[in-house]
C-alpha cells in the first residue's frame, strides 16, 4: 500500500484561502487612491452601483455601497477620468479582487473641463443654447426670483443693487450652490418659481435671477450639470445667469436668457436706474411739450391767414 509523500505544503480549506487572500490584500494596501477612467458603471435596483476603472493597460472592478453613495463627493460617469479612494478587498465567490470605493473626485481640472466640453457639444446639437428659444427680459419687473444660497454675499448683493436702482419685490428660493446634491436643488428651485401661476398667493416672477460667487472650477460645478441647463432651457420665465467672476462659463450661461458678469451685473440688468428712467422720461415729456407748442403755433399761424 502505498504511502503519502511527505510535503511542507500547507493544507487550507477553500474558504480558509480565500480568507487569507482577503487579509493579505486588505492588510497590504490599506485605504488607497486610483486614478482612472470610468467604464461600464451600472446602478442597481438595491442601490449599488458597480464599475470598473481602466487606464491604457489595465482594469480594475470596483463597487460603491448603496450605504457610500451620499458622501460619495461626485457620482460617476462612464468615460470621465476619476480619483476613487477605497480599500481593496475580494469577492470570493468568484475568485476575483475588487475596489471598495468610499469617495470620488473628478482627476484635476483636465477631467472636468473634457466633461463639461463634451456635455456642452451634446446639447449645443440639441438645440438647446439656440438662440430663437432666449426671450426678452421685462424692462420693469414688478417680482424678481433669485435662486442662490441664503447666506453670504450674493444674495445681499442683488437685494442692495435692486433697492438704490428700482425697488422690487424679491422672492429668494435657497439652495445649496455646490457639493452633492446641489444641482438638484437648483434644477428643482427653477422648476418650482416656473410652476407659480399667475393669480395666487404666491406671486409668479417676472424674470429669474441664477447666482453663486467665485470658486474654483469643481466648486462651480453644480452649474454645469446637465440638470441645470436642462431646467433653465425649459424655464417659461425669464432667466439671467451670474455664476462665478466675469471670466468664468458655466453651461448654464448657454441656456439663460441672459448672461451677467456678476451677481451684481444681474441685478442691474433685471430692474432700470430709478434716475435715469426719470431722466429719459423728463426729457421725453420736453420734447413732447415742444412738439405741442409748434403744432398750436402752426394751427394759429394757418388760422390768421385764414381770417
Amino acid at each position: 500500500m502505498d504511502t503519502p509523500a511527505t510535503t511542507n505544503i500547507p493544507e487550507y480549506g477553500v474558504s480558509d484561502l480565500a480568507g487569507a487572500i482577503r487579509r493579505t490584500l486588505e492588510g497590504a494596501f490599506g485605504r488607497v487612491r486610483v486614478r482612472g477612467e470610468i467604464t461600464e458603471m451600472k446602478r442597481y435596483p438595491s442601490g449599488h452601483i458597480y464599475l470598473s476603472l481602466k487606464d491604457a493597460d489595465a482594469k480594475i472592478e470596483a463597487v460603491i455601497w448603496k450605504s457610500a453613495v451620499r458622501n460619495l463627493g461626485t457620482m460617476p460617469e462612464n468615460g470621465v477620468e476619476m480619483i476613487a479612494t477605497g480599500r481593496i478587498s475580494t469577492y470570493a465567490d468568484r475568485s476575483k479582487y475588487q475596489l471598495i470605493i468610499e469617495r470620488l473626485e473628478y482627476a484635476g481640472e483636465g477631467a472636468l473641463l473634457a466633461r463639461i466640453e463634451a456635455l456642452r457639444k451634446r446639447l449645443l446639437a440639441e438645440g438647446l443654447f439656440d438662440d430663437d428659444r432666449k426671450k426678452a427680459i421685462p424692462r420693469l419687473p414688478a417680482v424678481i426670483g433669485v435662486v442662490t444660497s441664503e447666506k453670504g454675499a450674493v444674495i445681499q448683493d442683488i437685494r442692495t443693487t435692486v433697492a438704490r436702482r428700482f425697488p422690487r419685490r424679491i422672492l429668494l428660493w435657497p439652495v445649496m450652490v455646490q457639493g452633492q446634491g446641489a444641482a438638484e436643488q437648483i434644477a428643482a428651485a427653477i422648476r418650482g418659481f416656473d410652476a407659480i401661476q399667475h393669480g395666487g398667493r404666491v406671486p409668479r416672477p417676472d424674470v429669474l435671477i441664477i447666482a453663486r460667487g467665485g470658486g474654483s472650477l469643481e466648486d462651480l460645478m453644480a452649474f454645469n450639470e446637465e440638470i441645470v441647463a436642462r431646467a433653465a432651457a425649459a424655464c417659461s420665465i425669464p432667466l439671467i445667469s451670474a455664476v462665478g467672476h466675469e471670466t468664468d462659463t458655466t453651461l448654464i450661461d448657454f441656456a439663460s436668457d441672459r448672461r451677467a458678469p456678476t451677481p451684481t451685473a444681474a441685478a442691474e440688468l433685471a430692474v432700470p436706474a430709478r434716475a435715469e428712467l426719470s431722466a429719459a422720461l423728463a426729457q421725453t415729456g420736453a420734447r413732447l411739450a415742444q412738439a405741442a407748442a409748434g403744432l398750436l403755433n402752426g394751427a394759429r399761424l394757418r388760422l390768421l391767414r385764414a381770417e
